[in-house]
């Protein structure tokens, strides 16, 4: 695999919004009632459209929505449950033990994917399939696995303008595209500036709860898996009451971190004065301390300014360390082991 590709992923995101504000979903009947919850369940790359999925909905849906990780489900989940089983590959063994145990349950099951033994089965079921186009790492298809969990629910009468957002985001992020993608050298493109800082330290991502939290959450999995450096995030107001009291000892190891802060201007008054103080306390303690602005109005859009940023970051910054980030092999070897 070239590093090649996962450039041209990259810069493909916009694309995956502008096709997906397409998708035409027939809601069959069965889907037609009241649910008492919404579980997304998932894994990696395949997982972070339910974490999106989750923070978008606290404010817009009166029905919890939970991402489940696991290859089993938690025990509330009935037959008035949506379980929304996403597997970008359709072979994630996890996700296929989860569909079982949804069965069991009597859950309604809308399935997410590219194909594999997933979308076979669920046809086979009866249940609705949204394919989306295949052929790319699940890290790099946030879109496709995002926006269909978000257009069903807006179909559904759950969550409201959904489409509207996606609208704005696809925008929001083909302006960025322009400023992000390898044709825009130095100092120009902030991506590739992010990505000098990183180098030779340790990325700390700190976003806010209900905010930038999941974006903080996808820098640390694309540094990881892009870069193949470790990275680790937090968020506000939370890492006030534990983590902040890690910055005391041991000072060589603190003189590598690299804490980037993930801001937006919709952050609790609180934790705009919380940001402002913890950057004060750890500033002379650790090799720099960076704020990230979102763009965009809508909640979304904001999201995945802050997302895509991150993305570009991680793809720089395996190429800082000379290192293809397009493939996974420890990953690879895992699953072979796991399978014998």
């Amino acid at each position: 695999m070239t590093i090649e590709k996962m450039q041209n992923y990259l810069y493909s995101l916009p694309e995956q919004f502008s096709e997906m504000l397409n998708l035409s979903i027939d809601l069959p009947d069965r889907y037609k009632k009241d649910y008492l919850n919404i579980v997304v369940s998932g894994l990696g790359g395949s997982a972070i459209g339910g974490d999106i999925l989750r923070s978008y909905a606290l404010g817009r849906c009166a029905v919890p929505v939970i991402v489940n990780r696991d290859y089993v489900l938690p025990s509330f989940v009935n037959n008035r449950t949506l379980v929304m089983a996403v597997s970008y590959s359709g072979n994630t063994e996890e996700t296929l033990s989860a569909y079982q145990q949804a069965k069991q349950y009597g859950a309604d099951i809308i399935v997410v994917s590219s194909g594999g033994k997933l979308s076979a089965l669920a046809r086979e079921d009866g249940y609705l399939v949204v394919e989306v186009p295949g052929g790319m790492s699940p890290r790099a298809a946030s879109g496709y696995l995002f926006c269909p969990l978000a257009l069903i629910l807006e179909k559904m009468g759950m969550i409201q303008d959904a489409r509207l957002d996606l609208q704005e985001t696809w925008q929001v992020l083909q302006e960025l595209q322009e400023e992000l993608n390898p044709a825009i050298d130095g100092e120009d493109n902030p991506a590739r500036r992010l990505a000098k800082e990183m180098k030779d330290r340790i990325p700390v991502i700190w976003g806010s709860s209900g905010h930038s939290e999941i974006a903080a959450m996808r820098w640390k999995a694309q540094i990881n898996e892009n870069a193949k450096a470790p990275a680790y995030y937090n968020a506000f107001p939370e890492l006030n009451h534990n983590e902040l009291v890690g910055f005391e000892a041991p000072l060589e190891l603190l003189a590598r971190l690299l804490v980037i802060i993930l801001c937006d201007p919709d952050d609790h008054e609180q934790v705009k004065k919380r940001i402002r103080i913890t950057g004060d306390i750890i500033r002379a303690k650790v090799a720099g301390v960076i704020e990230i602005k979102t763009r965009g109005k809508s909640w979304l859009a904001k999201l995945y300014s802050l997302i895509y940023i991150g993305d570009y970051a991680s793809f720089y910054l395996a190429l800082e360390y000379g290192i293809n980030p397009t493939p996974v092999q420890v990953i690879d070897y895992l699953k072979a082991e796991l399978a014998r």
